[in-house]
């Protein structure tokens, strides 16, 4: 387990946010990433909700957005030094930001995350 404040956590996930390169974040849309203290459910370190790029159509429109969540505790938790947790939420917020450009779960394995 790891012990970091919120604050220092928050920074964590916008240091992963600013890895991912512009031509991609560009394209992002209406989506929002968040950090939540506790998971919905155990072991779940982060969860995209919405409606995923390569299914909105010309309906889309007034829609709130979609919704990054990435769980400080469960990240706390999982991670074993501050190194850990610092890979871990990149993995995660690429995980998450995956989903939002229509990338599953069994094509993100794959391809390696």
């Amino acid at each position: 387990m790891v012990e970091v404040s919120a604050v220092e956590f928050e920074g964590l996930v916008s240091e992963a946010l600013d890895t991912i390169p512009p031509d991609l974040t560009r394209l992002m849309k209406n989506v929002v990433v968040v950090v939540v203290d506790q998971a919905p459910e155990e072991g779940l370190l982060g969860l995209y909700t919405g409606v995923p790029l390569t299914e909105r159509g010309d309906w889309y429109a007034g829609v709130l957005p979609d919704r990054i969540e990435i769980y400080r505790e469960e990240h706390l938790a999982f991670c074993t030094d501050r190194d850990h947790l610092r890979e871990e939420i990149a993995v995660t917020v690429v995980h998450e930001i995956a989903h939002h450009f229509g990338i599953d779960d069994r094509r993100l394995h794959e391809l390696g995350w």
